[in-house]
């Protein structure tokens, strides 16, 4: 069994394409699931949470997915 990626803020911010703040308030209001690893490391997404996240918001009502 292979480990799982892990993924920064921003990294997440620069594969989405979204600003910063906007993955803050996701994982802020519990919509994207992290770990906050406290300090200067912030927090840490993993790949399957980030997946799960992703396919929420393209089942949405059309205009509010990040799907194209």
């Amino acid at each position: 069994m292979g480990e799982e990626r892990w993924y920064t803020v921003g990294e997440i911010v620069e594969m989405l394409k979204v600003h910063e703040q906007t993955v803050r308030r996701w994982l802020r209001e519990g919509e994207l699931r992290g770990y906050n690893l406290g300090g200067k490391s912030g927090y840490r997404i993993k790949a399957s949470d980030l997946v799960a996240f992703l396919e929420t918001r393209a089942d949405g009502p059309a205009g509010k997915g990040l799907a194209a």
